[in-house]
Formats: structure tokens, C-alpha cells, sequence
């Protein structure tokens, strides 16, 4: 079993215009482990994504205290690349397009790269395995023969994303509100997907905006983020609350005093 662990995590971005400083994350705990599904929920602007962000590394985001510990070590010293090859994997919300790099160059190098030198994965196995995936997510051998993302609609990047996961097998998954854009038959798809990785050696954190996902993917827990910090957690029942009350319902349950964004 693995766990990946985010501790007291305070983030701060700066404004490349006015060059100020801004604590987004004030304090974030959170510890997951193989095996569960965790989502995380709450209004725009409130630390999702920045927490994604920072749990994979991106420079952007400056850690001001706290720790991110994967199976029980600090991986704030590590680059992105090492995380990667240490077990985490990032699908973004906008995946980016890569002109002349194929899909399929793309995730055999990944593959390898988790790999020693002396044990990269036979083409033939690698292909074995690549037709298995697409199968699950109705994909076409095309696709894969595309270079990355490039001229792919939203739902059909979504999909790569999570052809990705399947191909590479991280030990966790942090899915950045993956259902956005996506029609009812495309998020089918990408549920059905993920579900398949679940498991005893992978464990996922789905940061989403609504319900609707979490009735494909049922998680184990459910983490509501507010102003930089996770002020309530609780099982499936807490996101279908979510959709029937809001977040305002929530905010004046906590007494939180709470400038909200958006709504449910």
C-alpha cells in the first residue's frame, strides 16, 4: 500500500503584473492511500486546482509551510519528472497539444521512463496492451496515431488523458475536473475508465464541481475546499448534500465566513 499525504499546505502565487503575493492554500491536511478514491469539491477560486498544481510541482506555485509526503517521504525537492516517475500523474483540466510527437511515442517514453534501462517494455507488448486500453474507452487505433491532442475535441482529450492513466499506471491519479465539457455518453466513457484502474495499487483524487461524476465514480471520501482549506469531509452522501443545498448551505452550517464564487 501506498499513501500520498499533503500536510498544513500553505501555497502562495504572484501576480506577474502588480508582482504581489497571494496565499491561495492556508493550511490544507489531507492523506489518502492506495486503494480509495478521494474527491475533492468547492467553489471556484477556493485552492482545487492550485492544490493539484502543487502536489505535481509546478514552480508556479511557491510552498510557503508544509509538506507533500508520498509514501512517507518529502517530494517538495523533487521536479516534476521525478514525481512522475515516483507514482503521481496529473490529468489537467486543459490538456496541452504537442505537434509531432505522436500519442503512442508519447506513452511508450512515459512508460519507459518509470522503468530501468535494461527493462523498457517490448513493442509488442506495449501495443497488446494499448489496443486492450482504447478498447475500454471506444477508442480508435487513429487516435493514438495522432500527435498529441492536436485537433482533438474536448471530450476526445479527456479521453487521451485518461488513456494515459491506464497506460501508465500511477500509483495515484489526480483527475482536474476531468468531467468538464464532457456530454453524458463521453463521461460514461471516462468513468468507466477510471474505474477500471481501481485497485489495491492505485488510488485517485478527483477534483470536480458536481455530483453527476460521482455517480459514475463513487468515491470513498468527500473533501469540501473553501478559502484555501478543507473544511469538511465525509463520505458520498456529502456531495449529493452539495447538490441539493449548495455551498452556501454548507458555508452557514460551519458558521464559515465565506465569500462565495459560484454555487452548485
Amino acid at each position: 500500500m501506498s499513501t500520498l499525504e499533503v500536510k498544513d499546505l500553505h501555497v502562495s502565487v504572484t501576480d506577474d503584473e502588480t508582482d504581489e503575493s497571494q496565499e491561495i492554500l492556508k493550511g490544507v491536511n489531507l492523506k489518502m492511500s492506495t486503494g480509495e478514491i478521494h474527491a475533492i469539491m468547492g467553489p471556484n477560486g477556493t485552492g482545487k486546482s492550485t492544490l493539484s498544481q502543487a502536489i505535481m510541482g509546478n514552480s508556479t506555485y511557491k510552498i510557503t509551510k508544509g509538506d507533500i509526503l508520498l509514501d512517507g517521504k518529502s517530494i517538495l525537492e523533487m521536479p516534476v519528472d521525478e514525481r512522475a516517475r515516483a507514482g503521481l500523474f496529473l490529468a489537467m483540466q486543459y490538456p496541452a497539444e504537442i505537434a509531432g510527437v505522436t500519442n503512442v511515442e508519447f506513452m511508450r517514453a512515459a512508460i519507459n521512463a518509470r522503468r530501468k534501462s535494461d527493462d523498457q517494455i517490448p513493442v509488442m507488448q506495449f501495443m497488446k496492451k494499448l489496443d486492450e486500453k482504447q478498447k475500454i474507452l471506444d477508442m480508435t487505433d487513429e487516435m493514438s496515431e495522432r500527435y498529441l491532442n492536436e485537433g482533438f475535441s474536448g471530450g476526445e482529450k479527456k479521453r487521451n488523458e485518461i488513456l494515459q492513466l491506464l497506460m501508465i499506471e500511477p500509483k495515484f491519479a489526480i483527475l482536474d475536473e476531468i468531467d468538464s465539457g464532457l456530454d453524458i455518453d463521453a463521461l460514461k466513457v471516462v468513468s468507466r475508465g477510471v474505474n477500471s484502474m481501481r485497485g489495491d495499487n492505485f488510488g485517485s483524487l478527483i477534483i470536480t464541481h458536481y455530483q453527476r461524476l460521482l455517480n459514475y465514480i463513487v468515491p470513498d471520501q468527500v473533501h469540501v475546499m473553501m478559502d484555501g482549506r478543507i473544511v469538511k469531509s465525509g463520505g458520498p452522501d456529502l456531495a449529493k448534500k452539495l447538490e441539493d443545498e449548495g455551498y452556501a448551505g454548507l458555508r452557514d452550517d460551519l458558521n464559515l465566513d465565506v465569500k462565495l464564487t459560484d454555487e452548485i
